[in-house]
Formats: C-alpha cells, structure tokens, sequence
C-alpha cells in the first residue's frame, strides 16, 4: 500500500511494518494542521490492520522534522478541521487566549498524547534536524534510532515561551539536561542524545534504514497483544512518575508565555520566524561537539 506521493503524509506497507513519512521537504517537514490529521489518519489506518505490527514514523529529504509550521505558504492556523483529540471547541472564530487553547490543546499536547497511547510499538527513524514541534513527534514514539548527521534542538524559550506544548523534556533526557537544552536553545547531536537516553542507536546515515528495518522486523515477530502490554505497562510507569500531570502543568505556562507576548508585543511568538529561530540556533553551536 502507498498513498499519493503529493500527500503531506505518505504510507508505505512492507509486510508487518507500516512506514509513515512525513512529505513537506520542501519545508523540511514543517508541520501544519494538515498534516497533523494526516498524520493521525495514517496511524488510525496502520492499528486497524491486524497486519501491521510496527509502525515507523519517518521524514522525506534531508530532515525528520523543523517542527511546528509558523511562516510557509501552507500554514493553516486559521483553518477548522475534525477534531479528534480532545473535546473541545473549535479555535476559528475565537479570540486570543481561547483561540490558542482551543488549537494547542487539539493538535498539539493532544494529538501527540493520543498517538504515545498507540498500541503498537512505533519506532521514530530520525536524520537531520528535529527541531521543537520535531521533538514532540520523536518523544511520542517508543525507539528513536538517528543517523550520526542528526541533531536535536527546542530553541522556543527565544520567544518568550518555556518550551513545545508536549513538554517531555524532563522524561525523555533528565533535568538538568532539559534546563541546558531550554536555556540556551543550542543543538544537540546525536550521540549526546544517546548518552541522556533520549535515542536507542545511532547509526550512519546510509544504514539508518537498514538498521530500522532490521529492528522493526524483530519486534514484529513478538506476540502484538504482548507488545501492546509491555507498552503500555511502561508508559504507565512515566505516569506514575508525573509525565502526564507535568505536560499539563508546563501546557498552562507555555500559554502564559503566548499571552504575554500578544499584550506587550501584539503577536504570540514575540515577532519570532524561521529564519530568526535557525540563525540564534546557528550562532549558538551545538551542545554535545567539541
């Protein structure tokens, strides 16, 4: 099975494995709305087929994800979809704060804590940049294997904001390593994402795809209801240790954050774009390189 190649998703089936890519890489992957339900339906389509055991969540071109859309021709903030997430109103034709909620609270925190819920494994195969809203894709899944060329970064807090709205920081590295990644917004590379226990392997770029596969395969071949356990016993544990109640708590000050850049500045991200977040990420170097 594969879908439209002009699709901002695209699903490939190689037998017990469904691969999922993310298709702007034009944009390297910038995530808009579109592509969020895209994204969703695509992982709605690979539980639903008692086939696919393992799900691996990939990006086309040179990188996994820049994260959240804010400046290209197909950002869709102003547009209604189905929601699905969480109930809640729609954000079109709200104002301020309400506006905001109502879409984070749907596309964002929500959509990602339902798709950590998937009861089957699913693997984040990671090259190049995965940045910000990349890191919210990346934490959802299960493994992360990256190539040695990939590097990791959530350069927010430049505006103003504490950091993305699914704010695993804490759990997917450690404390004082999501203080250093916040507050300095610098990159960090692969084998330093490794060493925090944020990424399972890395590999050099031109086996990262062998490498997936070959994990992928062996995980297909466990019993799918027993997988599904061991998920979910594990995501359980995280629970147990405040992941859940920690992403509310930091969703609520990142919204204090867009608020008071819309009452002093008159816009949520403080005047921040594309080019301004890559060229402060740029000067500031790379965490985790000599």
């Amino acid at each position: 099975m594969m879908n439209n190649l002009d699709d901002v998703v695209t699903t490939r089936y190689e037998g017990s494995i469904a691969w999922v890519t993310l298709n702007r890489p034009e944009y390297r992957n910038a995530q808009n709305s579109a592509m969020t339900y895209a994204l969703d339906d695509a992982f709605v389509a690979a539980v639903d087929d008692d086939a696919i055991r393992v799900i691996v969540l990939n990006g086309a071109g040179d990188h996994f994800s820049a994260g959240h859309d804010i400046g290209t021709p197909g950002r869709d903030v102003d547009q209604s979809f189905s929601r699905r997430a969480v109930l809640c109103w729609d954000h079109v034709g709200k104002q301020g704060a309400d506006a905001r909620m109502a879409r984070e609270s749907e596309v964002y925190l929500g959509m990602c804590r339902r798709w950590r819920e998937i009861p089957k494994p699913v693997i984040a195969m990671v090259q190049g940049g995965c940045i910000a809203g990349g890191l919210m894709l990346a934490w959802i899944a299960d493994f992360i294997i990256a190539s040695e060329d990939a590097f990791f970064a959530d350069p927010v807090v430049q505006m103003g904001i504490p950091g993305v709205e699914y704010f695993a920081h804490p759990w997917a590295t450690n404390p004082r390593a999501a203080k250093e990644l916040l507050f300095t917004g610098d990159r960090f590379d692969a084998h330093r994402a490794q060493s925090l226990g944020m990424v399972n392997h890395v590999v050099p770029r031109d086996e990262l795809e062998q490498r997936t596969r070959a994990i992928a395969t062996k995980i297909a071949r466990m019993p799918a209801f027993g997988l599904s356990l061991a998920k979910r016993a594990v995501n359980q544990a995280e629970d147990s240790q405040g992941l859940r109640v920690g992403l509310d708590a930091a969703f609520g000050l990142h919204h204090v954050g867009h608020a008071h850049n819309a009452e002093l500045h008159g816009d949520a991200l403080a005047g921040a774009d594309v080019r301004s977040l890559a060229r402060d990420a740029a000067a500031g170097g790379q965490l985790g390189e000599g």
